[in-house]
C-alpha cells in the first residue's frame, strides 16, 4: 500500500482546503472524487477542520490530511479524527520531532536555504516550498533549492491553472498544493458542480505535463 507521499506523489496535485461548514464535507468528496482527485488538505484556519476531516475520513475513499498545522495540539487533533499526513506553513522542530516519533508523516514550509537545512538536520527531504508565488515562484525555487540536490518539493500558495503545469514540469518538484479548485466561496455557496469542473480541469493539466 502507498505511503501518503507517495500517492500525492502520483495525483501530483493536492486540494488545499478551508471549509467554514463541515455539513459541506460529503458533497466537497463527491465533487473532488468525481473530477478525478480523491484526496485534499483540510486547513486548521476554520474552526470545522477537524470534523471535516473526521468525515472524509471515515468515508474510506479518499486521502485525507490536515494543514495549516501549527502545534502539536493540532497535530494531535488532526490525527484523532483522522488525517493521513500532516502540513504545515513553517517548520517547528517541535512538531516535526512529535510526528516523527509518532511515525505521522509532516512535510512543513520552507522558503530559504536555512529551512531547508534545518529541514535536511531533522531528516527530512520532501518540503513545502511556501508561499511559492509571493516568495518569488520558480525563480526564487531554482536558485534556493539548488545546492540541495536530493530535496523535493510541493510549491504551494499562488498556485492555479495557469502556472501549475510549469511547477509540475521542475525536476524537483514532486506535486503542488492548491486551492483554485476548492475556493471557501464555492464550497460555502454550494458549487460543487463547478469544484468538479475545476477539478477535472486541473487533472487534465497533470496529465498534460506527464505526457511531455
Amino acid at each position: 500500500m502507498p505511503t501518503a507521499l507517495e500517492t500525492i506523489s502520483q495525483i501530483k496535485i493536492v486540494p488545499v482546503v478551508a471549509i467554514h461548514d463541515a455539513g459541506h464535507s460529503d458533497a466537497l468528496a463527491d465533487a473532488l472524487i468525481e473530477g478525478g482527485l480523491p484526496c485534499a488538505e483540510i486547513t486548521f484556519r476554520t474552526a470545522a477542520a477537524a470534523d471535516a476531516i473526521r468525515i472524509l475520513a471515515g468515508r474510506g475513499d479518499m486521502l485525507v490530511g490536515a494543514g495549516t498545522v501549527l502545534t502539536i495540539e493540532q497535530v494531535q487533533q488532526a490525527v484523532d479524527a483522522g488525517a493521513a499526513f500532516i502540513v504545515a506553513p513553517g517548520i517547528n522542530p517541535k512538531v516535526v520531532g512529535y510526528c516523527q516519533e509518532q511515525n505521522i508523516p509532516i512535510t512543513p514550509g520552507v522558503a530559504t536555504p536555512t529551512d531547508i537545512e534545518i529541514a535536511l538536520d531533522l531528516g527530512l527531504k520532501t518540503l513545502k516550498y511556501f508561499p511559492a508565488e509571493a516568495f518569488g515562484g520558480l525563480k526564487t525555487l531554482n536558485a534556493v533549492s539548488a545546492p540541495y540536490t536530493a530535496v523535493k518539493f510541493i510549491p504551494t500558495g499562488g498556485i492555479n491553472a495557469g502556472n501549475v503545469i510549469a511547477y509540475l514540469a521542475h525536476p524537483k518538484v514532486v506535486a503542488c498544493g492548491g486551492s483554485w479548485m476548492v475556493k471557501s466561496t464555492l464550497i460555502d455557496d454550494g458549487r460543487f458542480d463547478k469544484i468538479t469542473t475545476l477539478t477535472r480541469e486541473a487533472v487534465s493539466l497533470v496529465q498534460h505535463v506527464s505526457a511531455i
